[in-house]
């Protein structure tokens, strides 16, 4: 317990899934949590920490908006006066369609939520940083922003830009002592992995059994995900910046 203790944290995308767990794990080690979400779910998990005796707060925020992120970043700042942590966790999957397939639309629409939610959430909290000479910034890629397949370019393409957003950031804001680093989760039983597994031909035992297949480790769930998130935005990983945390059940070392 406490390891993020008294520590003010902003994780996007923290209705559902890894976001959610995220959320949740932060509060059980101490920190206030400002929930970022486009959907009525991040409300719910705010007030599901407070329910546990936590601090959290809601912020409705469409990552691919400036304003919305402007006026969120201000939301907490407004309460608690301060940002140590944030987690760039909100995304899309977009569609599933080889590159020559892809209209101009969708390819903008995941790069807007994918990678411009990343530098815009980024941007407007580097001062307040800057300005205290400290922060944790965890960036979610993806173990395709690592490795290629046959599947989502449009999605894998922007994992791998917040790969090299990571590095390069970590570099720049090193001289205030800011740490920016990558979480790279393989597949993990959140709602919408569920969800694409009742479509799947057979239905959601066969996909499950067939994903297990690619993980040596089996699949994971979103807390231990949210656990390796967790060590990255504490003091315990204060010589940790530019990396990548690969959290995948042994998928990628195949």
């Amino acid at each position: 317990m406490g390891r993020l203790q008294n520590k003010i944290a902003i994780v996007t995308g923290g209705g559902t899934g890894i976001g959610e767990a995220t959320c949740r794990r932060f509060a059980e080690e101490g920190a206030k949590v400002a929930v970022f979400d486009v959907t009525p779910a991040g409300e719910k998990t705010a007030a599901a920490i407070e329910a546990a005796g936590g601090e959290a707060l809601f912020a409705r925020a469409d990552v691919s908006s400036e304003a919305d992120v402007k006026a969120a970043v201000a939301a907490v700042l407004a309460r608690w006066g301060t940002i140590d942590v944030l987690v760039n966790n909100a995304a899309v999957t977009g569609v599933n369609k080889f590159t020559h397939e892809v209209t101009v639309e969708e390819w903008d629409h995941i790069f807007s939520i994918n990678t411009r939610g990343v530098f815009l959430c980024t941007k407007h909290v580097l001062p307040t940083m800057m300005e205290k000479k400290a922060g944790s910034i965890v960036n979610f890629s993806s173990i395709y922003g690592l490795i290629g397949n046959d599947d989502l370019p449009p999605y894998h393409a922007t994992k791998g830009a917040v790969l090299l957003m990571t590095k390069t950031d970590a570099i720049c804001y090193a001289r205030w002592g800011i740490r920016v680093n990558a979480v790279h989760p393989g597949s993990t039983k959140t709602p919408l992995f569920m969800k694409a597994g009742e479509t799947y031909p057979g239905g959601l035992d066969v996909y499950l059994e067939m994903m297990k297949a690619k993980h040596p480790l089996t699949l994971g769930e979103p807390v231990d995900v949210a656990n390796c998130v967790l060590f990255l935005a504490s003091d315990e990983a204060r010589f940790v910046t530019g990396a990548s945390l690969v959290c995948d059940g042994g998928y990628t070392a195949q």
